[in-house]
């Protein structure tokens, strides 16, 4: 469907939704995204890598283990505004 789109009708496309979200709000809206994909990046990571780890020989498992930081989730590199642990525990409103 998409490959019979001519440039004429894909530019009248483009114009539209900029008339409907507004010229200030697409670079939000594209910079949540991205940031939104970037976090879904990472998380399947790290499922992947835990799956991997759970997959290792128990011999492993009787090594002395070493102190390790708290894994935290981030936006982007550099980010620490954004960063959390990946163990918050859940907060509830209070009345």
């Amino acid at each position: 469907m998409i490959g019979n789109l001519k440039p004429l009708e894909i530019l009248l496309i483009i114009a539209v939704i900029v008339l409907l979200f507004g010229a200030k709000k697409l670079p939000e809206m594209a910079r949540s995204l991205g940031k939104s994909a970037r976090i879904l990046k990472s998380e399947a990571k790290a499922m992947k890598n835990d799956g991997a780890a759970d997959a290792a020989p128990a011999a492993d498992a009787a090594a002395p283990q070493q102190a390790t930081a708290p894994r935290t989730i981030q936006a982007a590199p550099g980010d620490v505004t954004s960063s959390r642990p990946v163990t918050e525990p859940n907060r509830t409103a209070q009345g």
